[in-house]
């Protein structure tokens, strides 16, 4: 009979140890080279498009539109935001933009002429606008006086269906800085509209950004319009608020928006952002929280205490105003309102009633005491009715979504503080003295308390 052979396993295979070792060396290997080809060295990247690659400007060394950029530290692999497949998102937002019974009932707006903007009423007349009990109301929302602007940039406006994203530099304040991650298909179904005044365009000129002889302007994938601001505010800053509070408005067959301070530049693509942030929230608004602070007067003091608005007088009757009139600190029986104070360089919004009803009470808001919009918003927010839905995320989706630069620095030159929309310059006494609010009204004085003793207990 024949000899039986046994078949011995290699003693390769023997040691499971050894099989352990290599598996574990090679699987190392293979991570390190997908991070070392990988353009965002992660592992597992959070977002799900494929972003365009090639810069979408190039910029002269002179024009220095990276420098001074605020850090966070946060890991870049690391994401507190959910995104869905970039392709299923592009393709539900374009279903909502082209059903347009998702954005009904529409606001109706007051019409006229007036003398300044937005008309500056009174404060008890823009407090009955507060309660839109029926849809018949017409609500004053600015545009009481032309915003001045060509005709093809209003006709570009006006063509623009989608979404939209909008930002501002006034006075030459910031740098004109380009989106990262865009899907292809964002190009074609977002406009990007950066508005602008005549000292910032000498800058760009300067600069050699565009040529000073073209009739329309554009920077990369941002359309430059020019402002004639001289026929609106004699103050920069609320120049910039007509673009950052009636940006439906300006552009009225968008269905979503984006407003982002130019001091900031956007990390993620629009439509991720839109549907993470306000469709998937079934929000009218999304906004992000204040680092610091929670409270409306907490506020209200930091602007008083590092001269963001200098007229103290003005911001203390504008306190007292909102207290006498209902303004409460924030508790939790505020709830799903997480905070008063939001921080207001990145707003998203679906163009619908509840933010668009929203937008038009601020802003008169801003026209009757000052452009510092974190003031007046959560009492805006707390006393209209319908309410307003919000999704009030958290400072660390802020950090991943955008980067933060400073302001540009100016060498010469100060712009005054103007206390009224009507653009009327004050000086006061206690603006010349120190920096502090004095608040005598003993509605103020228990919103203190309160506030005082919510943040001991």
């Amino acid at each position: 009979m024949g000899k039986v052979t046994a078949t011995r396993t290699p003693l390769f295979f023997q040691s499971k140890l050894l099989c352990i070792s290599v598996l574990y060396l090679f699987t190392t290997l293979f991570l390190a080279f997908y991070r070392s080809v990988s353009p965002t060295t992660c592992l597992f990247r959070s977002s799900p498009s494929d972003p365009i690659q090639s810069p979408l400007f190039y910029y002269p060394s002179s024009y220095g539109e990276h420098k001074y950029a605020i850090t966070t530290h946060r890991h870049s692999c690391s994401s507190p935001v959910f995104f869905s497949d970039y392709g299923m998102v592009v393709g539900e937002i374009h279903n909502l933009c082209t059903n347009s019974s998702a954005f009904l009932p529409a606001l109706r707006y007051l019409q006229g002429k007036a003398d300044t903007f937005g008309g500056n009423f009174e404060t008890q007349k823009r407090f009955s606008y507060f309660n839109y009990s029926n849809d018949e109301i017409k609500v004053p929302c600015g545009f009481l006086k032309e915003f001045p602007v060509s005709d093809s940039d209003r006709i570009a406006m006006e063509s623009c269906n989608g979404v939209v994203v909008v930002s501002a530099i006034f006075n030459d304040h910031d740098k004109i800085r380009q989106p990262v991650g865009l899907g292809s298909q964002t190009l074609v179904d977002t406009c990007f509209f950066m508005f602008i005044d005549d000292i910032t365009l000498q800058g760009l000129y300067e600069h050699k950004l565009i040529p000073q002889n073209s009739p329309d302007y554009k920077v990369g994938v941002w359309r430059i319009v020019k402002v004639f601001s001289e026929k609106l505010y004699e103050n920069p800053a609320m120049n910039g608020v007509i673009p950052k509070y009636l940006v439906h408005r300006l552009f009225p067959h968008s269905k979503f928006s984006i407003w982002i301070d130019a001091k900031l530049q956007l990390m993620v693509d629009p439509l991720l952002l839109i549907h993470s942030l306000v469709v998937s929230k079934d929000v009218d608004m999304a906004i992000s929280k204040h680092p610091y602070y929670v409270h409306t007067m907490e506020e209200a003091m930091a602007t008083a205490r590092w001269k963001k608005w200098s007229d103290i007088d003005g911001l203390t009757q504008q306190m007292e105003t909102y207290c006498k009139n209902g303004l409460k600190p924030w508790t939790t029986d505020k709830l799903p309102y997480t905070t008063d104070v939001p921080d207001s360089a990145l707003i998203l919004r679906k163009h619908g009633l509840g933010s668009n009803l929203f937008s038009c009470l601020l802003f008169n808001e801003l026209e009757g005491f000052n452009p510092r919009d974190q003031l007046g918003f959560a009492f805006v927010r707390d006393k209209m009715n319908p309410k307003l839905k919000l999704n009030m995320f958290e400072v660390e989706v802020f950090e991943k979504i955008v980067v933060e630069y400073r302001h540009n620095l100016k060498k010469t030159g100060n712009v005054k503080a103007v206390s009224s929309g009507a653009g009327v310059s004050k000086k006061t006494k206690r603006e010349r003295s120190h920096g502090h609010l004095v608040l005598t009204d003993s509605s103020c004085q228990n919103y203190l308390l309160k506030m005082l003793g919510e943040s001991h207990s």
